[in-house]
């Protein structure tokens, strides 16, 4: 009688684990609040099973403009936020949205521009200079308009070149309103000069005859930065996992993985995680 009882009551257990088990495990995801370029450029593909296969929990990432992401993570639509504006990820902490920032890795911003260079740019290392004589030329500027990280910069060195784009918006600067491929693909197709990460430019599979034409200013450096969403703000934030998550990243482990994805031999991003 003992046992038979025992059996149910072990049979019923194995029916309840297998009833919560598949609930528990979709559960055992955290939403990553990134950027294009972090996406795009495959990094993702690269690293996230990696941090999966060591912690089992899935990543899941959406893929937005920084202004965009950091938006949605104010909103609580986000576990961890991954992008590329250090003074508007500084003010999602300061303003209660975050917990704190870390510095993960680095690249730089280029122009690309047409086999033509209509501004005769090709080769210059001043940022500033180039842009004036774009400007001055009135050639062709695709923008992504969008606010996104590499927007904030790209506005940045316009101003510090003196140039006013709104002014020229809808003439010789045109907004796409897009991603980074999509204004890349833009761009090209009408012989505009564009600015972009260097990850998305190395990984854009559409070059045809585009060529970096301007590099190597130290104002088109380019950091990512770090931070879990507050869960005091935002109650439904998974804190346990976004900071495994941000550990693994910040980790020996996690900076090597980023350091190894390459294309065609070519590092995309530079760890600089502490």
């Amino acid at each position: 009688m003992f046992r038979r009882n025992f059996l149910g009551f072990a049979a019923a257990g194995l029916l309840a684990l297998g009833a919560a088990g598949p609930a528990a495990a979709q559960d055992d995801f955290i939403i990553v609040q990134s950027t294009t370029s972090t996406q795009n450029s495959g990094l993702f593909d690269h690293i996230l099973p990696m941090f999966q296969d060591k912690t089992g929990i899935e990543v899941r990432v959406v893929a937005v403009g920084t202004g965009q992401a950091i938006k949605n993570a104010a909103n609580g639509d986000g576990d961890v936020l991954f992008v590329h504006a250090k003074p508007a990820e500084e003010k999602f902490v300061a303003d209660g949205d975050g917990v704190s920032r870390s510095d993960v890795m680095y690249n730089d911003f280029v122009i690309v521009g047409p086999p033509s260079d209509p501004a005769g740019v090709a080769g210059m290392s001043d940022v500033s200079a180039a842009m004036a004589q774009i400007a001055e030329a009135g050639a062709a500027f695709a923008s992504r308009g969008d606010d996104s990280g590499t927007h904030k910069a790209e506005l940045r060195l316009w101003e510090a070149a003196g140039v006013d784009v709104d002014a020229a918006s809808g003439g010789w600067y045109r907004e796409t309103g897009s991603g980074m491929g999509a204004t890349l693909n833009t761009g090209t197709g009408m012989d505009a000069y564009i600015m972009t990460d260097r990850a998305t430019w190395i990984s854009f599979g559409n070059k045809g005859e585009y060529q970096i034409v301007v590099e190597g200013d130290e104002r088109m450096f380019n950091q990512y930065g770090i931070i879990l969403v507050n869960a005091e703000k935002h109650p439904n934030v998974k804190s346990e996992q976004g900071q495994s998550f941000i550990d693994w990243v910040l980790s020996e482990e996690g900076q090597a993985a980023i350091a190894d994805y390459k294309i065609d031999g070519q590092q995309l991003f530079f760890p600089n995680a502490g």
